[in-house]
């Protein structure tokens, strides 16, 4: 097995950059900086931490086109699209500074048996992060700027097509005045990786991945009884119903599905369609599909950039072809490109049953699955028919019915109604079923990995 990794550029097959991989006694000693510098920052008022957590934000601002242009280089996201990630990312910091001291205030109880209780939001220690290629940026920050605003120390193991910009943000992290060593970078093996789980300095463990990777890390934590958070794959149903704008829809619909280059988590991905407006539906939506163009990820104009590996692209065609031979017809798109890069053409399967990838499976790339209900109760049976449950989305008039089907009915942990989005920063974010556990954002991330103490005062 090598020890090193190399960074490759998916728009032109170049290698970018080769990293020395840790050792496993190199970790440890990284584990153990980390935890001196945690001690050290854990006894910062939380206003202090606050200061640098907003300095970081303005820092992302400052590096905003280089490092946008770095997350481009590395994975194929359109530049375009990694600047309004780093400009999340500075919301999420300004967001989290601001409101950080009020969520993880003391909260006095009068005792319903006499007395006064006293709950306190405690820091845990070293929380470890492992993170996807998709978002290099917004990822780590997601997890990363809640738990050292709580006190945390955090250790981070990103995607490997990914390390420099998980070096970059350390950089910006410590020019920004965080303390050395409190946001370390982990190097390593899948080996190593479980050795990081197993440390007894290591309190908790997020992951953001692959339903079937979630599971070991999970049963790995588990067994070493880490708390942990698991945000997993999704197969987001959007539904659209018999008094939708249809042209909104559409529009909207084919953004949600090719942002990223298809490849997000919380991307539109099986769209149902009442029978009533299907064929109106499908019509503007393979058309607006069709039209969408891939090209160089730096450039502007292009609407879709490539793929971030050459094994995610085969494994994309084959869900497709394997679709297709179970019945699923190609409605625009479906073949590979001529051509350096590792780009995939806009793509929408009809006639897409159970038994199919693109009805089973998460697709993660251009690749749309259209899909023909019956009525509106139909549409919320097929979009709950589903082992995964992070997002999805309603299209109708009718607001309050949307909320209601949005409420009662659709088994997600996150729905948008006449829109698509990724991420709120003041909003939770997660899932249910194989899309994981635990949640971000919205005040809820802040208190994962925090030690809610009870301190009882009796009469």
């Amino acid at each position: 097995m090598s020890n090193q990794i190399t960074t490759i550029n998916p728009a032109t097959e170049q290698e970018i950059k080769s990293y020395d991989l840790m050792s496993q006694e190199q970790t440890m000693t990284e584990i153990e900086n980390c935890h001196k510098a945690f001690k050290e920052w854990k006894a910062l008022p939380i206003e202090k931490r606050g200061d640098i957590i907003k300095k970081i934000g303005e820092k992302f601002k400052e590096h905003k086109d280089e490092f946008a242009e770095l997350m481009t280089q590395e994975m194929g996201k359109l530049f375009k699209h990694g600047k309004q990630e780093l400009d999340l990312c500075a919301g999420i910091c300004e967001y989290t500074a601001a409101t950080g001291p009020k969520e993880l205030a003391n909260e006095n109880v009068d005792l319903q048996d006499g007395g006064k209780g006293i709950v306190t939001y405690s820091p845990l220690g070293v929380i470890y992060g492992i993170q996807p290629w998709n978002f290099p940026a917004y990822q780590v920050v997601r997890y990363s700027i809640v738990n050292l605003m709580a006190g945390n120390g955090i250790l981070l193991k990103h995607a490997e097509n990914v390390t420099g910009s998980a070096l970059k943000l350390k950089e910006i992290y410590e020019e920004a005045g965080l303390p050395k060593d409190l946001f370390n970078v982990l190097i390593i093996d899948h080996d190593t990786s479980e050795k990081v789980i197993e440390h007894d300095l290591v309190r908790g463990v997020t992951f953001t991945g692959s339903a079937g990777a979630g599971r070991k890390i999970g049963e790995q934590a588990g067994k070493n009884i880490k708390k942990t958070v698991l945000e997993l794959g999704s197969n987001d149903a959007y539904i659209v119903l018999e008094d939708a704008d249809i042209d909104h829809a559409v529009k909207t619909c084919t953004r949600g599905r090719i942002y990223n280059n298809g490849e997000t988590c919380v991307a539109a991905k099986r769209f149902i369609v009442v029978d009533a407006v299907y064929e109106e539906f499908k019509k503007g939506f393979v058309e607006r599909m069709s039209n969408i163009k891939h090209g160089d990820p730096m450039d502007e104009t292009s609407q879709l950039g490539p793929m971030a590996r050459k094994d995610l692209r085969e494994k994309l065609h084959n869900q497709v072809e394997e679709s297709v031979e179970k019945g699923a017809e190609i409605l625009c798109g479906g073949q590979l490109p001529d051509g350096d890069g590792y780009y995939y053409p806009s793509t929408v399967l009809g006639n897409v049953k159970p038994g199919q990838p693109a009805y089973d499976d998460e697709l993660f790339g251009p690749v749309a699955s259209l899909i023909k209900a019956k009525d509106q109760e139909d549409a919320m049976r097929i979009a709950n028919d589903s082992r995964f449950g992070l997002g999805g989305g309603i299209f109708s008039k009718n607001e309050d019915k949307a909320i209601q089907l949005a409420q009662d009915h659709f088994d997600t942990g996150m729905v948008f109604i006449n829109s698509f989005g990724l991420a709120q920063v003041d909003m939770p974010f997660g899932g249910v079923k194989d899309s994981g556990f635990g949640r971000e954002h919205g005040g809820f991330g802040i208190k994962e990995f925090v030690n809610v103490k009870a301190i009882n005062i009796l009469d």
